[in-house]
């Protein structure tokens, strides 16, 4: 007996036979046993998941000798001849070869003949949306009433170009993609009574490659069957397809979440070998990223469907939530640019690239970042001089052998810039403790100098000093101890950092780390904006931290995650800008490490939340608002409140 193809040998000869489709089954199963037949039915669906086998099936329990049932003999002449497709009065039509509304009434001249040997005449009209206009015109009335003895079947894989009319005459059932999980497992069943050796790796191939069809994965069996010399293995497998290992694009989703630019080039090198489809690997990540998406937010709607489930679970958990939608659009766009590009493998690499040049530089969560309040112990700095909208003139006090101490350093917080002047800035509520008593009634002395000082001078000016991380040490030059320097801020903004001097009281205690710390923050911070950056030089600059700065050397940290970002032509940018900032050569060093202090990007959007908490609190204790609220039966919508931008 000659071989017979597996999609033919393995078609299903009983409704319980089928593999998926349990929603048309149960209806039409239904309608078979409680005698509710309708005369015309449409089955509609993508090649290969059974609307021609539906359609045989439902004529065979029509015509069954032992009766109308859902379960026919099959043993019957009725049901033996329609199964190997010669029962006289079922009537099978390609549609495709035949358009024309002659082949139509030719078909339609013996409707009305009863039936030759079966219980039921059925047309089975295959692909039906390629008729003809005048042909659907045609059929129309006979559609809409039948002569008892006559059933309609109607199949079809492009319901969209069926006429209304036609639809409202017809039941109509729509055939789903089945699932590759369903595929596999009816796979190995029909392999294992094969006595085939299949490998499951291999069958997750083929499913995938037959896109929801039954009949495509089984017509790709065959062809595995025939390339691997009887067996199935996942490598003949690959080599048949093309496709590249799918553990492949896992691993460039692992380089990505690890920044590892060099693991990703070789990984596409490795793809280049397989001479793959890279369309379809972008398309693959899109695949996955939507899983993994989906698993952060639903973990239970992950299934093993593809047999990927942990793995996507583990990226879950790796990847931050903007880091996953990040990567999703870029894939996209990158899949739509392949055509544009010279190489489709120069595109796939430049799609990656660009994950990695846009990926979220501080990888911290929002409640694990630093505060001001929170910085490490303080560390070298210059003297900073922050001035208040008003303009104080430079001048140095005169030396004088009876002139009192020396002021030690104002608070920080006078001198940090604020939303407005009714706003205080985030850290006035948070009182720096004194040490010692001795810290108090300095504090004190300080308060009633300033008091003392002439009209002219500007209140809001303030004098920092330099600190390092131990104690500081006296001076060894007293005369130099007893002058203040008062400095413009727009002087102070384009001149190089002032080396202070520290005093000659052992009394002064340093700083407090924490006004040290916004301290500085602030004259990195506008110094940062002034510098003339743009682009990723300009935010890979607001992303780093000033940690110290010694006479003309500035140490600026950057995290590991930076390090792939932060190359060479970033740096000597910044370097270039500052050194052009402040007019002189300076010696710029980029340190990797853990950011002890907020970065100008965070600082940011710390204060702009901030901001828009205290507009928030600002409008719910107001009230003319609570009037309105309780008057119109308002709500406040706190996501809609957005603070004047009045700095």
């Amino acid at each position: 007996m000659s071989y017979q193809v597996l999609a033919r040998k393995w078609r299903p000869r009983r409704f319980v036979e089928m593999v998926g489709q349990e929603h048309v089954l149960k209806a039409l199963v239904n309608a078979l046993d409680d005698d509710r037949l309708h005369h015309a039915y449409l089955f509609t669906g993508t090649r290969g998941v059974g609307k021609t086998s539906i359609a045989r099936l439902f004529a065979k329990s029509l015509n069954c000798e032992q009766g109308v049932s859902s379960e026919p003999c099959g043993v019957c002449s009725a049901c033996v001849e329609i199964a190997e497709g010669r029962f006289v009065d079922l009537i099978e039509v390609d549609a495709a070869s035949r358009t024309k509304v002659e082949d139509t009434r030719e078909l339609l001249e013996n409707v009305q003949y009863a039936p030759t040997q079966g219980r039921y005449k059925v047309y089975l009209i295959d692909e039906v949306h390629m008729l003809s206009g005048h042909s659907f015109n045609a059929l129309l009335k006979t559609l809409e009433e039948p002569p008892p003895h006559i059933k309609f079947l109607l199949a079809t894989t492009d319901p969209q170009k069926l006429p209304v009319t036609i639809l409202s005459r017809c039941l109509q059932f729509n055939l789903k993609n089945l699932a590759a999980e369903r595929i596999v497992e009816h796979l190995s069943f029909v392999l294992g009574e094969e006595s085939i050796n299949a490998d499951e790796a291999a069958l997750w191939l083929l499913a995938r490659a037959a896109e929801g069809s039954m009949r495509d994965a089984l017509s790709l069996t065959d062809q595995a069957i025939a390339f691997g010399a009887g067996s199935v293995s996942e490598a003949d497998v690959r080599a048949m397809l093309g496709t590249i290992d799918h553990r492949m694009v896992f691993d460039l989703l692992d380089a990505l979440a690890q920044s590892d630019g060099s693991r990703l080039v070789g990984i596409v090198a490795a793809m280049s070998e397989f001479s793959p489809d890279y369309a379809g690997v972008l398309a693959e990540m899109v695949s996955i990223l939507h899983r993994i998406a989906l698993a952060q937010v639903v973990p239970d709607a992950i299934d093993n469907a593809l047999g990927d489930k942990q793995q996507v679970l583990d990226l879950a958990g790796r990847l931050r939530a903007e880091e996953v939608q990040l990567y999703y659009q870029i894939a996209l766009t990158g899949r739509k640019d392949l055509p544009m590009v010279p190489q489709p493998r120069e595109g796939l690499e430049m799609t990656l690239l660009r994950m990695l040049a846009f990926r979220p530089v501080d990888q911290r969560p929002i409640d694990a970042q630093p505060r001001v309040g929170e910085v490490a112990p303080a560390v070298e700095v210059p003297v900073v001089a922050t001035a208040s909208a008003s303009v104080a003139p430079v001048s140095t006090r005169p030396d004088s052998a009876q002139a009192p101490a020396p002021v030690a350093p104002e608070p920080v917080e006078q001198a940090a810039p604020s939303v407005s002047d009714s706003e205080p800035p985030p850290w006035d509520d948070e009182p720096v403790p004194l040490d010692s008593y001795e810290e108090q009634d300095l504090k004190k002395s300080e308060a009633d100098t300033a008091e003392a000082a002439p009209a002219a001078a500007q209140p809001s000016v303030a004098v920092a000093s330099t600190t390092d991380d131990q104690a500081i040490q006296p001076s060894s030059e007293p005369e130099q101890a007893n002058s203040s320097v008062y400095v413009e801020e727009s002087v102070l903004a384009k001149s190089e950092p002032v080396t202070g001097h520290s005093s000659a009281s052992s009394g002064l205690a340093p700083e407090p780390a924490a006004e040290l710390a916004a301290l500085q923050l602030e004259h990195w911070l506008r110094l940062v904006e002034e510098l003339g950056l743009s682009g990723m030089t300009e935010s890979l600059a607001r992303s780093l931290s000033l940690e110290n700065i010694s006479g003309n050397r500035l140490v600026l940290h950057y995290t590991p995650e930076q390090e792939t970002l932060l190359g060479d032509v970033h740096r000597t940018r910044i370097s270039e800008a500052l050194q052009g900032y402040f007019a002189e050569p300076l010696e710029v060093e980029f340190v990797l490490g853990t950011q002890q202090r907020e970065t100008p990007q965070l600082y940011r959007q710390r204060r702009e939340r901030e901001r828009v908490a205290a507009a928030l609190a600002h409008l719910q204790s107001d009230e003319a608002v609570q009037q309105i609220i309780e008057t119109f039966s308002a709500e406040l919508i706190p996501d809609s409140v957005e603070p004047l931008n009045i700095e």
